[in-house]
């Protein structure tokens, strides 16, 4: 019985009239607008700091600060840094900062390592702790870690903030890291020990550099978070030669005359470090953002 082939015709589709492209044209048009106007009214804080740190202060009192600086000057940067002592706040921040994003980020892959490659009684309960520990307030701790720091002899130190932040911010970074580390494949890990690599040496030589986005990725948000701490800072520190700058910004502010241009250069000259922190460690963030989309 002889078969008969079928042919399949193509599908036909209308080709698009000139209202519909139009149409298309408007809606491009309309959203990079509305994308531009919304960059311009996040950008506007900016702006206005970066005018206003350009002013002098007769200028702001006599104008007000919505208008047009009469003299542009650059002094108000370097008052800044001399004499309203940004360089020493800014110094205090860098000694506080890296000791605790180092111990938090050490510490926090230990501890996702033991959770996400290791199988023992009590692993999900100590996940769900930390997992927890995200999600309390600290403002509620306000009271508690002020006394215990005072008890331990801790306050009014640098230990007391390196210690705080590196605890307090030990709970998300494990949450990431223990996530990322149970994607990899643990025949990695076997062959390691087949070849009589100890846990740590396979913790330390190959864990590590396949997490090397994640850490990067939590390494960026965490030295933003700590370098602009203002809560803790104000609450166990006491002497003005240990604050950070942003505790310290904050003591320019008198209660019968406030140097704005001054206090806003400084400002901008706190934004700095975080903007290179993040300048060189963009593409790792990108890519911590991204783990996991393309599954």
């Amino acid at each position: 019985m002889a078969t008969q082939s079928i042919k399949t015709q193509p599908i036909s589709r209308p080709a698009p009239t000139s209202v519909s492209r139009a149409w298309k044209r408007f809606l491009t048009f309309l959203f990079y607008f509305l994308l531009t106007a919304a960059t311009l009214i996040w950008l506007t804080p900016v702006l206005a700091a970066v005018i206003t740190s350009l002013r002098t202060m007769d200028d702001i009192t006599i104008n007000g600060f919505w208008s047009w600086p009469r003299e542009i000057v650059f002094s108000n940067f370097e008052r800044a840094w001399t004499t309203a002592r940004v360089s020493k706040y800014l110094l205090n921040s860098f000694i506080i900062t890296i000791p605790a994003l180092i111990g938090m980020l050490f510490l926090s892959s230990l501890s996702a390592f033991a959770l996400a490659r290791y199988r023992f009684r009590g692993n999900l309960f100590i996940y769900f702790i930390y997992v927890a520990g995200t999600m309390l307030p600290f403002q509620i701790l306000l009271l508690p870690v002020f006394r215990l720091t005072n008890a331990l002899g801790l306050y009014d130190s640098y230990g007391a903030l390196i210690l705080i932040h590196t605890t307090f911010q030990l709970g998300f970074c494990t949450f990431v890291l223990r996530n990322f580390m149970r994607t990899v494949p643990g025949e990695i890990m076997d062959a390691a020990r087949v070849d009589g690599c100890s846990e740590f040496r396979i913790y330390w030589q190959i864990m590590l550099p396949l997490t090397l986005p994640a850490l990067a990725a939590l390494a960026t948000l965490q030295f933003t978070w700590v370098f602009n701490d203002y809560l803790w800072a104000i609450v166990l520190l006491r002497s003005d030669v240990l604050r950070p700058v942003t505790a310290g910004l904050a003591t320019l502010r008198g209660q019968f005359n406030t140097d704005w241009p001054v206090i806003t250069s400084g400002a901008l000259l706190a934004t700095i470090p975080t903007l290179i922190v993040f300048i060189f460690l963009q593409r790792y963030f990108i890519q911590g953002l991204t783990l996991g989309s393309g599954k």
